[in-house]
């Protein structure tokens, strides 16, 4: 029988270690820094906890966090309101925001199509998208899912989705590692994906 710490301490274990990436020797190694961490420090960790969880939300339009609805990248003017990036998550928006290449809005999805994890089209943010493309002013949505097999399947579901829809719908050209998540992408490469696009 594997043995545990008593009370407290492993309930923090074992709070750590369901967050994603983190295993169980790394979340003993967080919870026991949080436990000789000066009070003041930990009680920023709880303050910051407690403040994400009050006051961020989903931008009502493209469904990326923010505080404010819409958020700063829908409500700035200055953007290219005909083209919209699609991603999968709220800090792909962000890795692609880091190439500084990249001027137009985005769409998160909330995920990727994973029959594995019964996740399919009705459970991702495809309706809100579909919604937004009512307008003449979209001419471009650009598709840059994980090139891993739910970012694929996605990507040749929306290709067949929006193709009819008289949009032009490209994708991010090869060069990212198959498999690999848009996150952890550097500049470079992102950048040289977006300008290479291709249509799907």
């Amino acid at each position: 029988m594997a043995l545990a710490y008593d009370g407290a301490i492993q309930r923090l274990i074992d709070a750590f270690a369901s967050l994603p990436g983190i295993g169980p020797k790394g979340a003993q190694r967080i919870a026991f820094y949080v436990l000789g961490a000066p009070d003041d420090e930990a009680q920023r960790l709880v303050e910051s906890i407690t403040e994400v969880k009050h006051k961020v939300r989903f931008c009502e339009v493209c469904g990326n966090v923010c505080e404010t609805s819409p958020c700063a990248i829908c409500a700035d003017p200055r953007r290219d309101h005909s083209v919209i990036c699609v991603v999968e998550e709220p800090k792909d928006v962000m890795s692609i925001e880091r190439t500084r290449e990249y001027r137009g809005l985005y769409h998160v999805l909330g995920g990727a199509i994973n029959p594995m994890a019964n996740i399919g089209p009705n459970d991702l943010n495809i309706a809100q998208l579909l919604n937004r493309l009512q307008t003449d002013e979209v001419k471009e949505i650009i598709v840059a899912l994980n090139p891993n097999i739910e970012g694929e399947a996605t990507t040749t579901y929306l290709g067949r989705l929006l193709t009819p829809l008289d949009v032009k719908v490209t994708r991010l050209a090869s060069g990212l590692p198959v498999g690999g998540d848009l996150e952890y992408a550097d500049e470079i490469t992102l950048s040289r994906a977006l300008e290479g696009r291709r249509e799907v």
